[in-house]
């Protein structure tokens, strides 16, 4: 499709085991070392905010977000690379940030990888800020990368 996503009537709605197999196709498409359906399975176990987004029964993406102690933690999200910059990956991100609101989380963190830089300029338009680094967080085909930590304030005490 070459229509962006905020003209497609896109829906967010949460993740059930049913949509693991698709899920599970996006993570592996996306990435050269991919969370196993069973670490996604254990993310629907653990109640976490795990959420899909879907345009005519069509799967698109996913978020995966665990909230507690006053904080929110963006913990995967992932756009089928068919339907990459067309406002997918910016929806999920304003969904979490209202839910992690909702939730009482008064900031929200994320990692992300220095190199991938649509992520990067995705969460810096949404106000996150880098925080902090984690040395060789990130397995690569070469050895580690290290994760840049990113943080934004939901509530101004």
């Amino acid at each position: 499709m070459s229509v962006a996503a905020g003209r497609l009537n896109c829906s967010v709605r949460e993740m059930l085991v049913s949509d693991l197999f698709a899920v599970s196709v996006i993570e592996e498409s996306s990435y050269g070392f991919p969370w196993s359906r069973r670490v996604l399975a254990d993310c629907l176990r653990s109640n976490y905010i795990c959420r899909v987004i879907e345009y005519d029964n069509t799967l698109l993406g996913y978020a995966i977000m665990s909230c507690g102690a006053g904080e929110a933690h963006i913990l995967n999200i992932c756009v089928d690379p068919a339907f990459r910059s067309k406002g997918i990956g910016t929806m999920l991100v304003s969904y979490l940030l209202q839910n992690a609101e909702l939730a009482g989380a008064e900031s929200i963190f994320l990692e992300v990888r220095p190199t991938n830089l649509s992520a990067l300029k995705l969460y810096e338009s949404f106000g996150f800020k880098q925080v902090a680094t984690r040395v060789n967080y990130y397995p690569t085909m070469t050895g580690r990368e290290d994760a840049l930590v990113f943080s934004k304030v939901l509530v101004v005490q």
